[in-house]
């Protein structure tokens, strides 16, 4: 569903996108809607990037090797 909004841009502003608009044949309310999509979907994109990555941070990471020796044996003291 659609719904229209009221936007307050300066003049010279409206003006140069009317301008890209009419380059790419199509009106300034769909350039807004298609940056405006763009925008939403990287945030999504985002989101679920930053998930999943905190997922794989909480699970850990396996760096290879092994354990030689015990913490006691590496710190002992004399």
């Amino acid at each position: 569903m659609k719904q229209n909004i009221t936007l307050s841009i300066e003049k010279e502003l409206l003006k140069k996108a009317k301008l890209m608009a009419a380059k790419k044949e199509t009106s300034v309310t769909k350039l807004l809607t298609e940056q405006l999509a763009k925008m939403a979907s990287e945030e999504d994109q985002y989101d679920a990037a930053r998930k999943r990555a905190l997922t794989i941070l909480k699970k850990g990471f396996h760096m290879g090797g092994s354990i030689i020796a015990k913490r006691e044996e590496l710190h002992e003291r004399r």
